[in-house]
């Protein structure tokens, strides 16, 4: 079951957004950042008109700019959905709304899902959902949906060596050729800029297409009776070879599968992820190059997280021979740079690296919100467009995630984009060949892995607020309880609350203030009366963290944190050192 989606023109600047639910309540529009339209018919999904009503209610409160920004959310959202409508629609007496929920329901529903990350992600994602309704704020219902969900291990492992040679190879072979093909038609236009031709010649009625098209994007053409087909001018045809892509705008241009194959290039050579590849801008050469004139590039990086906001990087790169790490960026700035040109004609400071011709503008615009064609340009890329070129190659499934795994945990053996904790507890230890082939390596890294949380001191988040996404400790905030740094054996996190600060998962906003003076000046008491050796190693830590906090708080809030110690702040924190609230 699909929603029913189709593509809106862009409004004007002073267009006012529609509200995303319907006069009837059933059909939900969402528009994402573009103000493209996607829809959602709620009268498809086979439960009673009342939970039609609700769902879509809920559906449509996430449609909003600062909730679902892109048709993928929603999209992923609806399909979760409609696997929970078919569920209910299977019992003996469905519920006609969803006041007709039962807890027991909730369970046997959880129970029907497979402990794969599909399940997880469908039990997760609609309990998130449901959760907005407030008959469901409390009871057994609001009990079952608050069920903490084990997120089954990664089952991603990196390619055999000789496996990623050949997908390296290939991309390699596909991009190198393309480029091989710009180039080559870019000395033959500046040959005909200069007015190197015999006017009239073949060679410079080539010139002149070529200046046609890298000012259009393509040749002239006209309308084929019959089929309404857009076929090139006879004259192009011939001084061309053909009206084919390779014959016309491929001449300047990439095509959506060698863009493809620059990304995989980009991933082999820097271990970027496919979203980090996606939104690349295009790198910078800094303005001195030094004495021997090599070109030094900025490379901006983003990668999105979960929770935490996104991160970002800048890394410099130097283009000084082939072999260099800098040389496939002068190659991308290369075979883009017609592209690029174009681009910046129709929507000046559109500023993104991987840049391709679309063969079929229409579909491409339709497919892609995250970012917006540009006439016939088409910018980043997608797992399905991964999964093309790998189907075509004759390579199973996406090469960028398996692809990423090698280059960081195999060929590099260092973090990329991530801290070091993650490096060794999501991509090092996990991995069956970096086991097989570094036991000794592996080995050393927990230990060091272990040791920097020993030692870390204040790794929690400082926020302004509390995020309603985020599950309250007794110390803090966690965004992801269940993917911390200290893993309990039935799943879940199994560290104390008193580790949370040295924790990158964790969030304090002023609301835990008070709370945590209380419990540093509760530590100093303790540490009076103590043997030296005992209280460093029960407090020492957790000291040092709330000694880190008080300095990057400031000593004023921290004064005002402890002016607004409450009797439940005392008593929580009694609780917590006297160790009934160890976990």
């Amino acid at each position: 079951m699909s929603p029913r989606g189709r593509r809106a023109s862009l409004p004007p600047a002073d267009h006012v957004r529609p509200e995303p639910l319907s006069s009837n309540g059933l059909v939900v529009h969402h528009y994402n950042r573009e103000q493209r339209v996607k829809e959602y018919d709620f009268t498809t999904l086979p439960v009673a008109e009342p939970m039609q009503r609700s769902l879509a209610m809920l559906f449509a409160a996430q449609c909003t700019p600062h909730r679902w920004r892109s048709h993928g959310s929603s999209k992923m959202y609806w399909r979760q959905l409609t696997l929970f409508s078919s569920f209910l629609a299977k019992q003996d007496q469905p519920p006609g709304d969803l006041d007709e929920l039962t807890g027991a329901l909730v369970n046997r529903w959880w129970q029907s899902l497979s402990k794969t990350a599909g399940g997880c992600n469908t039990f997760d994602y609609t309990a998130r959902l449901l959760r907005g309704d407030d008959r469901l704020q409390s009871g057994p219902v609001a009990d079952a949906l608050a069920r903490r969900v084990p997120r089954p291990k990664s089952q991603t492992q990196s390619y055999a060596e000789a496996e990623f040679d050949q997908i390296r190879t290939a991309a390699r072979r596909m991009f190198r050729a393309a480029l091989l093909r710009i180039d080559e038609n870019a000395r033959h236009l500046d040959r005909w800029h200069r007015g190197d031709f015999p006017r009239t010649s073949q060679d410079w009625m080539v010139g002149e297409a070529l200046e046609h098209i890298a000012r259009t994007a393509d040749v002239p053409r006209y309308v084929r009776g019959g089929d309404k087909k857009r076929e090139p001018l006879a004259y192009y045809r011939r001084i061309l070879g053909g009206g084919r892509a390779e014959n016309t705008w491929q001449r300047l241009f990439l095509s959506r599968m060698e863009a493809t194959a620059l990304g995989i290039l980009l991933l082999a050579e820097y271990g970027w992820n496919l979203s980090t590849i996606d939104r690349a801008n295009v790198p910078q050469a800094l303005p001195d190059q030094g004495e021997d004139g090599h070109p030094t590039y900025r490379i901006p990086v983003e990668k999105r997280r979960r929770g935490a906001g996104n991160y970002f990087e800048t890394r410099n790169v130097t283009d000084d021979g082939a072999d260099s790490r800098g040389r496939l960026v002068t190659q991308a700035l290369q075979a883009t740079r017609f592209a690029r040109a174009a681009v910046e004609k129709l929507a000046p400071g559109t500023d993104l690296l991987v840049v391709w011709r679309s063969n079929r503008p229409d579909r491409d615009r339709e497919n892609r919100d995250r970012h917006p064609s540009i006439d016939v340009f088409s910018f980043g890329l997608s797992h399905d467009d991964a999964q093309e070129w790998a189907q075509q190659l004759g390579f199973t499934g996406s090469p960028f995630q398996r692809g990423r795994r090698t280059v960081v945990a195999v060929d590099r053996r260092e973090p990329t984009q991530h801290n070091q904790d993650t490096h060794d507890r999501s991509y090092a230890l996990v991995d069956k060949r970096v086991q097989a082939d570094a036991i000794e390596v592996i080995a050393s890294g927990a230990e060091d892995a272990a040791a920097r949380a020993r030692t870390a001191v204040l790794l929690a988040q400082l926020t302004d607020a509390p995020d309603p996404e985020h599950t309250e400790t007794a110390t803090a905030d966690c965004s992801d309880f269940d993917h911390g740094p200290y893993p309990a054996p039935d799943g879940g996190c199994g560290a104390s609350f008193l580790m949370c600060l040295g924790c990158e998962n964790a969030s304090v906003h002023p609301g835990h203030h008070p709370r945590l003076t209380h419990l540093h000046h509760a530590l100093g008491n303790l540490r009076s009366v103590l043997p030296t050796r005992t209280w460093a190693k029960d407090w020492g830590d957790a000291h040092a963290q709330l000694d880190d906090l008080k300095v990057k708080l400031g000593d004023g809030t921290w004064e005002q944190g402890l002016a607004r110690v409450t009797d439940a702040d005392r008593d929580l924190i009694d609780l917590l050192l006297n160790g009934s609230l160890d976990t």
